[in-house]
């Protein structure tokens, strides 16, 4: 039987929970800046969405801020809120497919 060292293990149980460790701190940072970048995201919104009521105070009409490209933030954001509910309930029939397969397998 081979002499074991218990200071060498011990270093080498070290590098391979030095890399996992790495590994989950880079995933936090990476989630970090996800939550903020919706963070300011959001504040962006807002900020759009109180210009767009001060330029239709300041006399500017929905349909001439239109033309110029500028429709209201909420109209893109209900579009997509809709594409999103259509996105969620196809993953979720997908999701349910596998699960039933299971099932019938093992009958």
């Amino acid at each position: 039987m081979a002499n074991l060292d218990i200071e060498q293990t011990r270093n080498q149980a070290r590098a391979l929970l030095d890399s996992r460790i790495e590994s989950v701190t880079n995933l936090v940072r990476t989630r970090q800046r996800i939550t903020d970048l919706k963070d300011q995201l959001a504040s962006a919104e807002r900020e759009d969405k109180r210009a767009y009521v001060q330029a239709t105070r300041d006399g500017w009409s929905p349909e001439e801020l239109k033309k110029l490209g500028l429709e209201p933030a909420a109209a893109g954001r209900r579009r997509k809120a809709q594409t999103k509910a259509a996105d969620t309930s196809t993953l979720q029939g997908e999701a349910q497919q596998p699960d039933e397969q299971h099932a019938a397998s093992l009958n």
